[in-house]
């Protein structure tokens, strides 16, 4: 187990942001040769990276558990 009992919650949080914005990234030069496979490949990666911002926020909500 982590010494850090959080530490896998910050790993989602920088999975979902980086991979997330690396999607609309993609669906962004992808739109302007196929439209309709950019969005495909654009909204889910923005569900990614506002869903990783949100648990950005429930990270600094959450009490550490030192003594």
């Amino acid at each position: 187990m982590a010494a850090n009992p959080h530490a896998r919650l910050e790993n989602w949080i920088w999975i979902l942001l980086y991979g997330g914005l690396l999607l609309v990234i993609l669906g962004i030069a992808t739109g302007r040769i196929e439209p309709f496979t950019g969005w495909l490949l654009a909204i889910p990666g923005a569900v990614a990276a506002v869903v990783g911002v949100v648990l950005i926020y429930v990270r600094s909500r959450l009490k550490d558990d030192k003594p």
